[in-house]
Formats: structure tokens, C-alpha cells, sequence
């Protein structure tokens, strides 16, 4: 099954799962209807059963179960789903599955949005909604980035990725005989956000910090240069 009919199996067992009755008013043998985590689970369970879905990231039935169930909570929320789908996007179209030759290489391109995520997650930006882990924000936003990857050039119109390379732009710019000035980077990055946000060209989120703003660009610097060391790229795909 490929990434897009699995997202959206996914969106589909989250309406599904809103849509059972209360546990008082209807059960099932298969207690399928006791809650919206038995109806999710269920759910997921027969999509496995008829091939509609498959367990992936090494999961077991049961573990895809709760997966499924995670990701229903996660698109309950606000801010932290828009977070993630606007990491999947930036990181669909900036830091793509491939190496600077061309050849395939999926494990750059997961490695660097589960950086992100924990990056978000630690600096404020996103939190795991009750009945969700990390994990599960991670495996989501790789789901959303993989449908993405195949978006026929759209994201390349749409630029999504624009903020990742601006900041790919001052790590090459701090960057000599392959030695990354992290004071100078660090210190660039600081003072670009600052006129962004002057400018108004950038808003600091409510309940968020410059502190936070901050340091969450310097971890995205960091997963930049993991991601070009992975691939041996120089600079990141153009749009």
C-alpha cells in the first residue's frame, strides 16, 4: 500500500472513530464501540486484516494499532499538527530522499524529520497530545513528508521549504575549508530572526519566546548539516 492511501486510511479511521456512539449506548462483541481508542484500534485491525493498511516502521499489528490511535489524537489538536505538516512539507521539498548523485536515500530524509520533531517538541513548538508519544510524531510526519515526496513538482512551486534554506544560506556563509563557524552561524542566525520579526516578516508564536525561536533555528542549522553530511550535498535542493 502506498503513503497516500495509508494517510489517508489514517484521516478516514480518525472521522470514523469520532463518529461511534458513547460506550453507553451501543457495544459489540468485539467491544469495538467502547471508546474511541477500541473503535480506532479496530478499525486499524481490519485494515490490516483485508490490505487495506500495513504495519510500517517495523511495527506489529498491535503496535500499528496504537499508532493509529495516536495519530487520531494528533490530528485532534491544533498547533501541534500544524507543526508537523508544516515540518513534512519544508522537509518534503528542502532535504528530499535522495543523495546529491541522485540515488535513493530514505534514511536521510526520516533521520532529519525526527531531529525536527524533537527539536519542536523540546523547544515548545509542538507536544504530544494524551494517548500519543514522540514516536508517533515522528512516524506521522514522516507519513505526511513520503506523500509529499511525490507532489509532481507543486512543492517546488509552493516553496515550502524556503525557511530551511534560508538558514542553509548562513551555514554556508559560515562555513570555510569545511570547518562551520558555529559563533558566527549562531550569531547570524540570531540577528536574521530579529529582523524578520522587526520587520514583521516573522511572529513569534503566543506562549512562545525569542529564546525559543532561536534556539529552535540553531537546532534546525544542525539537523541541516547532518542531513548534507548524509547526502553529500554542498548546499540544499533548489526549489
Amino acid at each position: 500500500m502506498n503513503v497516500c492511501k495509508l494517510f489517508l486510511v489514517v484521516v478516514f479511521l480518525t472521522c470514523a472513530a469520532l463518529a461511534i456512539p458513547p460506550a453507553d449506548s451501543q457495544t459489540t462483541a468485539s467491544n469495538c464501540t467502547a471508546s474511541q481508542q477500541a473503535a480506532v484500534r479496530c478499525f486499524v485491525a481490519n485494515a490490516v486484516a483485508t490490505d487495506l493498511a500495513k504495519p510500517r516502521y517495523g511495527m506489529t499489528v498491535a503496535q500499528f494499532e496504537s499508532y493509529g490511535y495516536g495519530v487520531s489524537q494528533i490530528l485532534e489538536t491544533h498547533q501541534t499538527f500544524i507543526v508537523l505538516v508544516a515540518i513534512s512539507s519544508a522537509i518534503a521539498d528542502a532535504l528530499p530522499p535522495t543523495n546529491a548523485d541522485g540515488t535513493p536515500n530514505q534514511a536521510a530524509q526520516n533521520d532529519a524529520i525526527a531531529e525536527t520533531v524533537n527539536a519542536a517538541t523540546r523547544w515548545g513548538f509542538a507536544t504530544p497530545p494524551q494517548g500519543a508519544s514522540l514516536t508517533d510524531l515522528e512516524h506521522f510526519s514522516m507519513d505526511v513528508a513520503s506523500a509529499m515526496n511525490g507532489a509532481n513538482g507543486v512543492l517546488e512551486l509552493l516553496t515550502p521549504g524556503i525557511s530551511l534554506r534560508i538558514i542553509d544560506s548562513y551555514i554556508v556563509t559560515a562555513t570555510s575549508n569545511g570547518t562551520t563557524n558555529l559563533h558566527e552561524l549562531h550569531a547570524n542566525l540570531a540577528t536574521a530572526i530579529n529582523n524578520f520579526i522587526r520587520s514583521g516578516l516573522m511572529k513569534v508564536p503566543p506562549g512562545l519566546t525569542m529564546t525559543q525561536v532561536d534556539s529552535f533555528a540553531n537546532s534546525l542549522a544542525w539537523v541541516i548539516s547532518n542531513y548534507k553530511a548524509a547526502t553529500h550535498r554542498t548546499t540544499l535542493s533548489p526549489n
